[in-house]
This record gives C-alpha cells, sequence and structure tokens, in this order.
C-alpha cells in the first residue's frame, strides 16, 4: 500500500465530516434567500427596498465568497486541507449566530459579508480532502455523496425557517457548523498534500495567472458553473418578483422555491454523479443537464398562469436541470495538480458564486432598459449564461479516472 492511500476509516470520517460541513454550508448560504423578506420587513423595510436591499445583501455576501475563496484556496495548499476544512466552519458558524443578533441593515450586510468569506472555504477542502483520498475509480461516487448530502441543508433550511422565526434560523445554522467540529477526530489530511510540501508554486493563486495554458483551463472551469447560480441567484431568489409578472395563482414564497429548486438539485447531483461512473464521462454529464437546464428556463419564462403548487413543481425540475455541481466541482478538481488543487477547487465554486454579483448587476441594468421588463431581462442574462457555460464545456479535456498524484509545473 502506497503511503498516501487512506484506510477505510479514514475515508469514511473525510466524507461524513465533509459532507455535513456542506450540509451546514448550503443551509447557511441559502438561508438568507429563504428569509430575506421576514427578516428585511422586520428590520422596518418595504416595497421595492426589499429586492433591491435584498440583491445588495447577496452581493455582499457574494463579495465575501471571492476574497474568501482566493484566501483559503491559498491555505489550503500551503497549510493542508483540515486546517480550510475546520477553520471556515468555524468562521460561518460564528458569523450566522451574529446575523441572528443584527438590528440594520449595515449590521446584517457586515455579517453577511464574514459569513461569505467563512462559507467560501468548506467545500473547496472538502471536495479535495475526499477525491485525494479514493480510489481514482471511485472518485465519482465519494463527491456525490458529499454533493447530495450537502445541497439537501437548503430544503432543511426552508423547514427550519417555517418553524421558527428567521433570527432563531441563524442560531440553529451556526450552532449545528459549531457541533460539527466536535465531529473532526479521526479525519486524517490527505497523503498527496503530505507529499507535495516540497513542490514550488504550492498555493501560488496567481500563478494561475502567469501561465496561459492552466489560465483557460481554470476559467473553463469557472464558465461551465455559471448557469447553476444563474438559476439560483435570480431565478428562485427573486422568484417572487417572477411569480407576480407570470400571473402564478398565489403569493410566491421564496423559501418554497428555495427549497423546491434545491430539492431538485439533490435528486440531479445524485443521478448526474452515478450517470457519469455509468458513462465514464465527466463532460458528456454536464452536456445532458445543460440541455435539460435549457429546456427547463425555456418553460420557467414562458408558462404563465400557473398554480402555486405547479409552479414550485417548475422550480423543482429546473433545480434538477442544474444539479450537475458535484461533477462541476468534480471536474475542476481533476484539472490541476496537488500543489494547486486546493487553490482551483476552493475558488472555482467560490468565483460562480460570486458570478452572481455581475449576473444581478447585468440583470437590473436590462430591467432598466427593457423598461422594467423582468422576464426579457432574465431571458437575455440566461443567454448569455449558457453560451459561455457550453462553449467552456466544449473545450474541456475529459478528466475521468484520471490519476491525481501529481504536482502541477509552472
Amino acid at each position: 500500500m502506497q503511503p498516501h492511500k487512506a484506510s477505510n476509516a479514514a475515508l469514511s470520517a473525510a466524507i461524513l465530516v465533509a459532507s455535513l460541513g456542506y450540509f451546514v454550508d448550503i443551509y447557511d448560504l441559502l438561508l438568507f434567500s429563504i428569509v430575506r423578506i421576514p427578516s428585511l420587513k422586520s428590520l422596518g423595510l418595504s416595497g421595492t427596498q426589499l429586492t433591491d436591499t435584498g440583491i445588495m445583501l447577496l452581493n455582499t455576501q457574494m463579495i465575501g465568497m471571492l476574497i474568501g475563496g482566493i484566501l483559503w484556496g491559498m491555505l489550503g495548499d500551503k497549510k493542508g486541507r483540515l486546517s480550510v476544512l475546520f477553520g471556515s466552519i468555524f468562521l460561518y458558524s460564528l458569523a450566522n449566530i451574529a446575523n441572528g443578533l443584527v438590528h440594520s441593515v449595515n449590521a446584517y450586510a457586515f455579517w453577511r459579508f464574514i459569513a461569505g468569506l467563512g462559507l467560501a472555504g468548506e467545500l473547496g477542502a472538502g471536495i479535495t480532502l475526499v477525491a485525494e483520498l479514493m480510489p481514482k475509480e471511485k472518485r465519482g461516487y465519494a463527491t456525490t455523496i458529499v454533493a447530495s448530502v450537502g445541497v439537501s441543508g437548503a430544503v432543511v433550511a426552508y423547514f427550519i425557517a417555517q418553524m421558527f422565526d428567521w433570527r432563531t434560523s441563524f442560531f440553529i445554522g451556526g450552532g449545528l457548523g459549531l457541533f460539527l467540529l466536535l465531529l473532526r477526530i479521526g479525519v486524517a489530511e490527505s497523503g498527496m498534500f503530505s507529499q507535495s510540501k516540497e513542490a514550488s508554486n504550492r498555493g501560488d493563486f496567481f500563478a494561475l495567472f502567469r501561465n496561459k495554458v492552466q489560465f483557460v483551463k481554470y476559467i473553463r472551469c469557472i464558465l461551465i458553473g455559471i448557469p447553476l447560480w444563474f438559476v439560483v441567484g435570480i431565478l428562485i431568489t427573486l422568484s417572487p418578483e417572477f411569480g407576480k409578472v407570470l400571473r402564478v395563482q398565489g403569493e410566491v414564497s421564496a423559501g418554497a422555491a428555495v427549497a423546491w429548486c434545491y430539492g431538485g438539485i439533490v435528486i440531479g447531483d445524485i443521478a448526474g454523479g452515478l450517470i457519469s461512473q455509468w458513462l465514464k464521462s465527466r463532460i458528456k454529464v454536464v452536456y445532458i443537464f445543460l440541455g435539460m437546464a435549457t429546456i427547463g428556463i425555456t418553460a420557467y419564462f414562458t408558462l404563465y398562469d400557473l398554480s402555486l403548487q405547479h409552479f414550485y413543481w417548475l422550480c423543482g425540475g429546473i433545480g434538477l436541470t442544474v444539479g450537475y455541481w458535484v461533477i462541476f466541482m468534480t471536474i475542476a478538481t481533476e484539472q490541476f495538480g496537488t500543489n494547486i488543487r486546493a487553490t482551483v477547487t476552493t475558488t472555482v465554486p467560490n468565483f460562480v458564486r460570486g458570478a452572481v454579483v455581475p449576473l444581478t448587476l447585468l440583470f437590473q441594468l436590462l430591467k432598466g432598459a427593457f423598461g422594467g421588463n423582468i422576464i426579457h431581462s432574465g431571458i437575455t442574462v440566461a443567454i448569455v449564461s449558457f453560451a459561455v457555460a457550453f462553449y467552456a464545456l466544449s473545450r474541456m479535456k475529459e478528466t475521468f479516472s484520471k490519476d491525481l498524484d501529481y504536482v502541477e509545473e509552472f
């Protein structure tokens, strides 16, 4: 047995902590979208302030994730996967407890930024750790478990928000994260990381920009994930506003839309991971999902007068069609060597999440250009998101069963 091979106990512990860490990560990340309206109303906002301030807070959180993604990613390659995994969980747990104590928009924005910093690190570190510990032929199964358990956190967040007020919901999320830290016993560091400590450019984020080949490969990893966060960040987060224009028969709850969407994403992640193992391909699976998502989003923009329940079913269906997050993350992990892998795997999803900022800004700009028509602006942003994703995917190399035990030369 080579020294970097993990025991079954160590592997199980890593999958468990990475999965539950991502569960709390998604719970906290999406909780704001779920409680946006009631929390802002309790702070005295109303009318268009609920939308405008909500977008500002979402963007503040995402900017925190962009910055945090870079910092945690570099730490993951310099100090180890475990230090980032547990450090990020600790930070976002404290930030979400603080979110439950705010009494002003400025305080809300500050703690969403800090939460974003913390939320940026867990997933990349967890996926990197699990991918490096797993045998290459079965890597997809482990990352599928992590992603499918994780995204179900959004569904739980919805039900918690239905049972408790928004402040208590934040307290619960923070408490879950702190409790999770108690489970860290038995989780071992990646052997590949330990053996790569002497490699050059370890954790050098900016090295990705100094090498054209690596830079282009890195950008492609980001672009293929843009459609997912277009759906979550615009269509689902702003579903109450879209519901009014689409004449949905009833008042759309953003929380319910998030829960239905992420319920679909859970199913999509499981299916995508299994199909990838069956087809022995990552790229083909993303093509399948992007094709289905094109159909789903077309339905979203063109189906008027739906009943409230049918609209939620549509949100769930769209969630399923963008449920390729696990494959997207696995592709990013498999594209790069051990000395830069955590940096890539941590920054890529956060740049995708952070893409909500330019997407929402473009959406707002186009809304003004189209005379306030959010359907036309939404369609335009969708076309841009899917065009860049298909283009990037068409130029990516297959990574299924790729040996990860190597370092990147810059």
